[in-house]
């Protein structure tokens, strides 16, 4: 089941579970010692998915300026290759049209994860580059153009 969540409706309980998935996939299991925990997520939107208890796939959607960024994207490693991430990315953008319609909406994509986004019209702006030892790229969704009329 698909919750939004401003960060004042969170539980201990859910923000200890999402904080917990977020620093075991990008501290543990990536090796970098960052500060995972900021207070973007004062501000965002947590789209959680949960099954039985489990978190199955995450991310926080949030304004920056003029742009809605989806970050910390995430799918526990046991529930990978199910179609989570999918459905996550599916549901965000549906989230995205609906609140911010026709709104540029960027993503920072670990680089083997291009083709990934592509796959839901994101573009890439910018060259590979490295964070914390990782590639990446920003990644922005192409503007549908509206057919002309005749």
């Amino acid at each position: 089941m698909w919750q939004y969540k401003h960060f004042q409706e969170l539980s201990a309980q859910d923000f200890h579970q999402i904080i917990k998935e977020r620093t075991k996939i990008f501290v543990v299991e990536q090796g970098c010692a960052y500060q995972e925990v900021d207070d973007i997520d004062l501000k965002a939107i947590h789209l959680i998915k949960r099954q039985k208890g489990s978190i199955k796939a995450y991310a926080r959607i949030y304004k920056d300026n003029r742009t809605i960024k989806i970050g910390r994207v995430l799918v526990p490693g046991e529930f990978r290759n199910e179609g989570h991430g999918k459905e996550l990315i599916k549901t965000a953008l549906d989230y995205v049209n609906c609140h911010y319609p026709n709104s540029e909406v960027t993503i920072q994509a670990e680089s083997y994860l291009k083709d990934f986004y592509e796959k839901f019209g994101f573009k890439t702006t910018s060259d590979l580059y490295y964070d914390y030892e990782i590639g990446h790229y920003d990644m922005e969704l192409e503007k549908k153009v509206p057919a002309l009329q005749h």
